[in-house]
């Protein structure tokens, strides 16, 4: 098999075996997203007369049907092809002879994998924000169903002030739409093409025309310099993973509340049975093991924020293979949180707070804030004196 960077020497299988890695595999989620910018590269070269655009128009059609025989499963990338790039260009070249060896001119798989990365990450981030707005949504709806139900607040694991399912599921479905929000925000960073940059350093003499991609593929604007491209390789990533780690803590907080609250010393919620799981060896128990799954994928994600940082944090300029790496904990991270969002939007319809159990909870010194308080009206005492006042009455 002839890869992109054959000259004829032959690659020893435990080197290639290394040096691929996982890509062959991690790369089939990028097929159609280089099969777009290949199909936008093609039609640039020939807006600028490097190709015929009969031949351009052939590649475009040939890539698509690559494209959609991918997606049905026809085909996948084999470990001797290394990544989605190769493996589209082979199959190119079967099908197109000397027409699809004109596509590669003007690029590098370095720009290619950096440009179908951003496609995707546009993509991924938009279903992620989407998925942070569901379950804000369903704890919308649990504190319209729920919301009078009250609670005791809580700081520093002490009752403290009077709450109710409303605040509670309030406050985190606030958070939550404000996770889709700064993971929009993150995107900024893959808005820009790098397509047309090449190995980091541009492509010498020919005309290229990188604003025609940069039109064609819906980006904001082209990454210039050329050498800022390579420099910039994780920062989309770790940005919208930082967001998703926000997004996941906020899960993992509803999910650690939810399990305490399930407990029988708090029963403020009663968990359905089709969300439980049992033990193996108790015969009357009932375990809340998404919840605590959920918690868990919450401490991971910042791991793998971590693992793309570390990737980059002292890497010389220009391009180096370090960063094949930066893709495993950037999927992983997006996989995790994905179905997260969709478990917890699944499960929090079937939440039920007891009223009984929750009013029981509501002690009278839930009030000593308020007590204080209307001494300050009514009384016109300072409140540290009312304060003082009122935390004399708790002690008695």
């Amino acid at each position: 098999m002839s890869r992109l960077w054959d000259k004829g020497a032959a690659v020893d299988g435990a080197i290639l075996r290394f040096t691929v890695g996982d890509d062959y595999v991690l790369d089939q989620r990028l097929v159609r997203h280089d099969v777009a910018a290949s199909i936008a590269h093609a039609r640039m070269l020939a807006s600028v007369g490097l190709l015929s655009a009969a031949d351009a128009e052939s590649i475009a059609a040939a890539l698509a049907a690559l494209g959609a025989s991918h997606a049905r499963g026809e085909w996948c990338i084999a470990l001797e092809e290394e990544d989605a790039h190769t493996a589209l260009e082979l199959r190119l070249v079967e099908q197109l002879g000397e027409t699809g060896k004109r596509v590669h001119l003007g690029r590098s798989r370095n720009d290619q994998v950096l440009t179908a990365l951003r496609l995707y990450l546009r993509e991924a981030g938009e279903q992620m924000a989407a998925g942070a707005e569901a379950v804000a949504a369903v704890l919308e709806a649990l504190s319209f169903e729920q919301g009078a139900v009250p609670l005791p607040g809580y700081t520093h694991m002490q009752r403290a002030m009077p709450s109710s399912v409303a605040l509670w599921a309030g406050g985190f479905a606030a958070e939550l739409r404000d996770d889709a929000a700064g993971i929009r925000r993150a995107l900024l960073r893959a808005a820009q093409n790098p397509l047309g940059s090449a190995a980091g350093y541009g492509v010498p003499f020919l005309p290229l025309n990188r604003e025609h991609t940069t039109q064609a593929l819906g980006f904001s604007s082209t990454q210039e310099p050329v050498t800022a491209c390579q420099l910039s390789r994780g920062k989309a990533e770790a940005a919208l993973v930082f967001e998703l780690c926000l997004f996941m803590q906020d899960m993992g907080r509803v999910a650690a509340d939810l399990c305490l609250f399930a407990t029988a010393e708090f029963a403020f919620v009663k968990l359905p049975d089709a969300f439980t799981t049992g033990s193996s060896i108790m015969p009357q128990k009932r375990n809340p093991d998404v919840f605590e799954l959920l918690r868990a994928r919450a401490a991971q994600a910042p791991a793998d924020l971590q693992a793309i940082m570390a990737v980059t944090s002292k890497l010389t300029s220009g391009y180096h293979r370090d960063l094949q790496l930066i893709k495993a904990p950037l999927f992983r991270c997006i996989d995790s949180t994905e179905s997260s969002a969709a478990v917890l939007a699944h499960a929090l319809p079937g939440i039920v707070f007891s009223e009984a159990n929750c009013r029981a909870a509501m002690d009278s010194s839930l009030g000593a804030t308020e007590e204080a308080c209307r001494l300050v009206i009514d009384r016109g005492l300072p409140f540290r004196e009312a304060y003082k006042l009122i935390a004399a009455k708790y002690r008695s």
